[in-house]
């Protein structure tokens, strides 16, 4: 293992998926691992492997009787009508065979991440099955059955006491299950960048949802627009993530990078490209330097896209964990594999060109109305957490 970075994943990672034509595909993991290592990317870092969560990790956000309610659903497969109530068998969380011991092993694999970089065996890592946001305490939401980040941090908070997280999420989607896991505590810091819950599910991520009693100050929301493009929500992060981050102070950076905001997304209405998922990850690598002895940990999240955008993203944020140039082009071999099974064009190049993505008329009036919607994050919530 190298001592700047590691990846976490084995194959049983590949497993949490809802099968038929749901949109939540473990493909997608599989076709950014094979971009990485045909890139080159991945030949002095060897897949580390992990262990599933125990009952005894997840029930640090969960209740037991919801484990074995998913325990109850992955062995029954079929809908049973008293797994409703925790948001089992609906058609965002179709039941799937051995959904437990699958997304165990996705929570397993972060908290190994996350427990790697605190022990200083490396200083990055990344675990790109993660990123399930949506789980909440007690119920399955938005394709996500547990919540990765939520158990990550609570086992953090008791292996480290007195430890400070900063959990950043720049899915397209209000990252509202880790917000509320937390919404309480000063120690950790929930950050949300995400399309408006006006237009998009999960309907939450407000600019007044900022902390109850002494958490106030430590919820941090900007929701965006529709059809937000690279420029605005760059412009945005860079008002909002830095200032918010230095002045918390973490002992650690853990991010959610799912990459649903790519304007060809077809379950989001914002318009980025590559560009803002290669800023991302750079800023978010400086930062954890800056402010945290480089202790970063990267998920993945949401991107449904699965083809043309999140092998791309993915590969693009393993750059720079890992401190590795990003090659510009998509190589033969991957194209070549992939090609006949894609149902559409696979593009040729690890970036976009921003001449196919030209800036539409609206595109300043979103962004000025984006920029107020930062400023007055900053003026809000940052004084209430003083």
């Amino acid at each position: 293992m190298s001592g700047r970075a590691a990846i976490v994943h084995d194959l049983a990672l590949e497993n949490y998926g809802f099968g038929g034509d749901h949109p939540f595909d473990p493909l997608r993991v599989r076709l950014a691992l094979e971009l990485c290592e045909t890139l080159g990317l991945l030949e002095d870092y060897p897949f580390v492997s992990s262990e599933p969560a125990t009952d005894d990790d997840l029930t640090t956000v969960h209740t037991l009787t919801y484990v074995r309610m998913v325990q109850k659903a992955g062995r029954s497969f079929g809908l049973l009508s008293d797994l409703l109530d925790y948001g089992l068998g609906t058609p965002d969380n179709p039941i799937f065979p051995d959904m437990h011991e699958a997304c165990a092993r996705v929570v397993g694999g972060v908290l190994a991440a996350c427990r790697l970089v605190m022990k200083g065996e490396v200083a990055h890592a990344m675990c790109i099955s993660g990123g399930l946001h949506h789980s909440l305490r007690s119920k399955a939401s938005g394709f996500c059955v547990y919540n990765d980040a939520g158990v990550a941090i609570s086992r953090l908070k008791e292996e480290h006491p007195g430890i400070r997280v900063a959990y950043v999420d720049t899915d397209a989607h209000h990252g509202d299950g880790v917000q509320w896991m937390f919404y309480s505590d000063p120690d950790v810091l929930t950050v949300s960048m995400h399309e408006s819950g006006r237009y998009l599910f999960p309907g939450t991520g407000g600019v007044d949802e900022k902390g109850r009693n002494g958490g106030v100050g430590y919820s941090v929301n900007v929701p965006l627009e529709p059809y937000t493009d690279d420029e605005s929500w760059i412009s945005c992060f860079e008002t909002v993530v830095p200032e918010v981050l230095r002045a918390f102070g973490p002992d650690l950076i853990l991010s959610q990078n799912g990459c649903d905001g790519h304007t060809l997304d077809p379950l989001t209405h914002l318009s980025a490209t590559t560009r803002f998922y290669e800023h991302v990850p750079n800023r978010m690598h400086d930062l954890a330097h800056e402010l945290c002895n480089g202790r970063w940990v990267a998920t993945g999240g949401g991107g449904y896209d699965i083809w043309r955008v999140v092998p791309r993203a993915w590969t693009t944020l393993w750059a720079a964990v890992s401190h590795q140039e990003l090659p510009e082009k998509v190589p033969d071999a991957w194209l070549s594999k992939w090609k006949e099974k894609s149902p559409v064009e696979l593009p040729l190049l690890v970036r976009d060109d921003p001449e196919d993505y030209p800036q539409g008329p609206r595109t300043a009036k979103l962004a000025k109305r984006n920029l107020l919607t930062a400023r007055e994050v900053v003026e809000k919530v940052l004084p209430s957490a003083q």
